[in-house]
């Protein structure tokens, strides 16, 4: 009876432990730019970027090979937007949200038509 709490608990754990000095798609410890010490800065904005990066690796798994260079070119172009914002919070959050959007309409328009999953 324990020992499936237990196994949660500590499956959960790394979960539970504070990022301190990562966000998803970058070190923190290493963040040159005004644009990623904002992101580590804000929980907000690091929650943000945590989203977009793990749509950003689902859409690169499941779309057709042909179609990666294109998520790939996106994300340069759209991280060359995110630098311009500097530490503006504001810009960044929209920055982030409209990638959010976009990576998500991939899913929602090529994966899940394909299903079931």
């Amino acid at each position: 009876m324990h020992r499936p709490i237990l196994a949660l608990l500590l499956t959960a754990l790394p979960l539970a432990l504070p990022m301190a000095a990562r966000a998803a798609s970058f070190d923190c410890a290493r963040a040159s730019h005004a644009d990623e010490r904002a992101v580590c800065a804000d929980r907000a904005l690091n929650d943000r970027d945590v989203t977009m990066s793990v749509l950003y690796r689902l859409d690169q798994r499941f779309v057709p090979m042909g179609s990666r260079d294109v998520i790939r070119r996106d994300q340069a172009a759209w991280l060359g937007r995110r630098r311009a914002c500097g530490a503006n919070t504001a810009c960044l959050a929209r920055t982030y949200d409209r990638r959010i959007a976009e990576l998500q309409a991939v899913i929602d328009s090529r994966v899940y038509p394909r299903g079931p999953f």
